[in-house]
């Protein structure tokens, strides 16, 4: 347990945007006082807008910290929780998600605090999110992404990959909810959770196209009316390193309508990507060599996925409803490990969530459900014989697993709001939630060299997870301070409880459970042109269920983790400003385990203690500059802390410049000095692994809306 007083560390977190006009509920509102202040459409070049307007619910103006100026769209009004509640909420807008011009979602997220997402090859990434960088099921369970407020994945089929499916080119606003969330959202949002909402349809037509230096091309293209939306975007590249060519596509259209009393919205997503994949390269700070960085170990690996979701949000002034389906397919080759196997998933599932609001005087009161049913096929086989040494029979050609798991879930959960005082609200909440699975095999029962094929089975998980929180409103000047407890717990995922090694069995994978206690501080000064968002935390996991770097299921880990958040965005003219990030964390084992170098106290592997990322931006008339380096610290790459990785600073620069009041043309370039590093960095299986980062690269890019 970390003494109480480490509590107490102040940090910071970017995060909430500005409304144009609009109140947290997304209603349009009377504005009295905006005098000297732009509106969303002089900034709509700009990446960071310094002095954001925004209403609140008694109409008064409020100065928060705006990234990307946009109109929140109408399905936020549910989304996950409003911007006044107590936790670490992180907004970013439409413009600030079309300035960054993003080739893989990575490059959006990691602007926000305590985000660290790495990127493998192509678009392959593995997430962390107030936590290291999680891998196998941990990966997979530990962190829930929602299109338009919905899960895109059944809670026991996750993928570490998560940030494949989302349409997140066209989003109006991505929200990031640090530590575990609201009790609206339970199982897989233990570290938190990112949603990517789309824009409200409004008469618009957008269009984005770009090309790079490494013969990357993207198009995005979107046209809307008063009540449709449609979108499509291309993505094709021919790879910078040997054999790594991708191609992916992603649609999506959302209709608003009226259904009697009811308001609706009804929307549809599709995603594809075909890549061909690098592996590792091998040797110590191999990454610096730039013949090896562009080499491909794996030529024969690839990755194919498939993506389909599509919902209906139907409210009115008291009742939401949301029914929507989902689907994903998968097929890739595992080449991060030994024996390179195929591995073929899918599921399929249909759901509905729902929640009922009462408005008293001085307290609201939501209570809400959800059922979910889902159907999970996984075969993983091994195409030739593998062996460390001759006789190794351990990784036996043929069928390893072969398995179909169906799931149900379901939950109710209940929150009240009540202001016990003037400007003082407390948040309580409480989620009941259990999880059935059904597991039957194809495969032969038994041990397998390596792998071990269990009986049929069926299975069952409660979750219990409350939450309590405070927030004092204009605490000190126009400060709010609040505090903040929150349970999260994920039951196994099906590959936690069904792909098991010779030496493991169902019953060592329990419910993973984490609390977290946080406080922190949000609001402006200097005459309002500093803006910040201030969070410290401390958490513990048990019941931690990860693969080390040796291959090697650890079902029953205990984890430490505390941390401080600070950003900013600093006004220094009308012209020009600077928004920062830090994020210090401390990630310990609180567990021994010999047979993988595990120690308690160690840092657990792959989690740097700092990450930074600072922005200076300038927008004069129709001239934009915006300049950015991004800072990953040192971290352990072995669970025994012998190896490490000293972690870089990489430099980008965008400019741009509105041609007419539709067209932008702009210009990106990436890792500016050339630096040599490495997007992942790892130890397995005695060596020292990289995915080697993009060298110096320009990206050339139009934008119009009319």
């Amino acid at each position: 347990m970390y003494p109480l007083g480490r509590v107490f560390l102040v940090g910071a977190v970017l995060g909430l945007s500005a409304l144009d006009g609009q109140n947290a509920e997304g209603q349009t509102t009377e504005n009295d006082d905006v005098s000297g202040l732009p509106s969303c459409d002089a900034v709509k070049l700009s990446r960071f807008n310094p002095f954001p307007d925004c209403i609140n619910e008694n109409g008064e103006r409020a100065q928060v910290l705006c990234i990307g100026c946009f109109q929140l769209p109408s399905v936020y009004v549910n989304a996950t929780r409003t911007p006044e509640a107590p936790g670490s909420l992180s907004l970013i807008g439409q413009n600030g998600i079309a300035s960054l011009a993003a080739d893989h979602p990575a490059e959006v997220l990691n602007t926000l605090p305590g985000v660290n997402i790495h990127m493998n090859s192509g678009q392959e990434h593995l997430v962390a999110l107030r936590s290291p960088v999680l891998t196998g099921g941990a990966g997979q369970g530990s962190f829930l992404v929602l299109q338009n407020g919905v899960p895109t994945r059944s809670p026991a089929f996750g993928n570490v990959n998560m940030l494949f499916e989302p349409h997140h080119e066209i989003a109006g606003v991505v929200e990031v909810i640090r530590g575990p969330a609201s009790a609206e959202y339970g199982s897989n949002a233990v570290h938190g959770l990112m949603n990517f909402v789309f824009l409200t349809p409004q008469d618009q037509v957008d269009v984005r196209a770009s090309v790079s230096t490494l013969n990357r091309y993207k198009t995005d293209l979107s046209f809307a009316n008063d009540t449709s939306f449609a979108a499509l975007s291309l993505q094709q590249e021919a790879g910078w390193r040997d054999d790594t060519g991708l191609s992916q596509q992603k649609l999506s259209l959302m209709h608003d309508f009226e259904l009697g009393d009811w308001n609706g919205e009804a929307w549809l997503s599709y995603a594809n990507l075909n890549q061909e994949t690098a592996g590792f390269i091998q040797g110590n700070k191999a990454y610096r060599d730039e013949d090896i960085a562009n080499s491909n170990p794996n030529p024969e690996a690839f990755r194919d996925a498939q993506f389909a979701m599509a919902a209906v949000r139907l409210e009115n002034d008291y009742v939401t409803v949301t029914p929507y389906v989902r689907w994903q397919d998968m097929r890739f080759r595992q080449h991060f490990l030994p024996y390179r196997g195929f591995e073929e998933n899918s599921h399929a599932a249909l759901g509905i969530m729902g929640d009922y609001t009462i408005e008293f005087e001085d307290s609201t009161w939501r209570i809400g459900g959800m059922f979910d049913v889902a159907s999970g096929d996984l075969l993983e086989t091994q195409p030739e014989p593998f062996g460390f040494f001759p006789g190794d029979s351990r990784f036996p050609e043929g069928v390893h697993y072969d398995y179909t798991v169906d799931t149900q879930a379901a939950a109710i959960w209940t929150e009240v709001e009540h202001e016990i005082v003037d400007d003082v609200t407390v948040l309580a909440g409480l989620r009941l939630e259990t999880h059935a699975y059904d597991y039957s095999t194809r495969a032969d029962v038994g041990i397998n060299g390596r792998f071990n094929v269990p009986e049929d089975r069926t299975d069952r998980f409660n979750l219990v997870t409350p939450k309590l929180g405070v927030i004092w409103r204009d605490a000190i000047g126009d400060v709010d301070l609040y505090a903040n407890y929150a349970r999260g717990q994920r039951a196994p995922q099906a590959s936690d409880l069904y792909r098991l090694q010779s030496q493991q069995v169902v019953a060592e994978v329990n419910t993973e459970t984490l609390d977290s206690l946080e406080i922190g501080g949000r609001g402006n000064a200097l005459d309002d042109r500093l803006i910040f968002d201030v969070a410290a935390y401390v958490m513990e996991k048990e019941n931690f269920f990860f693969r080390d770097a040796d291959g090697l299921n650890v079902p029953n880990g205990r984890t430490n983790h505390i941390g401080i958040e600070l950003a900013s965005n600093f006004a220094i003219t009308e012209d020009l400003s600077i928004s920062s990030v830090v994020s210090w964390a401390e990630h310990t084992y609180a567990f021994d385990r010999a047979a993988n170098g595990i120690v308690s106290g160690n840092r657990v592997d792959t989690a740097p203690e700092w990450l930074g990322d600072v922005s200076v931006e300038y927008v004069k008339d129709d001239y934009s500059l915006d300049v950015m380096a991004e800072f990953i610290g040192e971290y352990f790459t072995d669970a025994g802390n012998a190896v490490d990785y000293n972690g870089h600073t990489v430099v980008s620069a965008r400019g741009g410049y509105a041609v007419t009041d539709n067209v932008e043309i702009w210009l990106k370039v990436r890792n500016l000095f050339d630096v040599a590093y490495a997007d992942r960095a790892d130890f397995a299986f005695g060596n020292d692994r990289y995915f080697p980062g993009e060298p110096l690269n320009l990206t050339f890019g139009v934008r119009s809306s009319w």
